[in-house]
């Protein structure tokens, strides 16, 4: 995966399109993968590892939802950057099948930094069909801003 974009166009989402056992992914901190892309304008996003690469500074967007099905438990997913949660969704309601924890909004990313949604607690059991991953540039900064709300590396 490239960390340069020619054209300054920069975007992508992906879907879980195949469903999970409950041995797969069952009470793990670990990422969310999704094995579908549906756009992936630029490149950035790599469907092996589920991380998105940003490829220059800038302020990005990201929204997602992940659907838990037949499963009685809350669910907590986060969007991560560099390994720090920037934004998190519950879904948690005991008296519905199918619930989706979803969550957007705008973070200032270098070039080199990684997006990927990670599930931080409960179980996710089928339904995943629905789940999907999304972001794209808004805008490019070219000076360094001191707006970022998570620790340098």
């Amino acid at each position: 995966m490239s960390v340069r974009s020619g054209t300054g166009r920069v975007a992508f989402s992906a879907t879980r399109q195949t469903n999970h056992e409950p041995t797969d992914m069952s009470n793990r901190t670990m990422i969310i993968y999704f094995d579908q892309i549906l756009v992936n304008v630029g490149g950035h996003f790599d469907q092996e590892s589920s991380v998105f690469l940003a490829p220059r500074r800038g302020v990005y967007s990201f929204n997602f939802h992940v659907v838990k099905a037949y499963n009685r438990q809350t669910i907590q997913v986060s969007l991560m950057l560099n390994g720090w949660p920037m934004i998190s969704a519950f879904a948690g309601d005991q008296d519905v099948t199918r619930e989706a924890a979803t969550n957007a909004g705008l973070v200032i990313m270098e070039r080199g930094d990684k997006a990927y949604l990670k599930l931080e607690r409960g179980n996710l059991m089928g339904g995943w069909k629905y789940s999907t991953f999304s972001g794209f540039l808004v805008f490019p900064q070219k000076k360094k801003s001191a707006q970022k709300c998570w620790p340098e590396n």
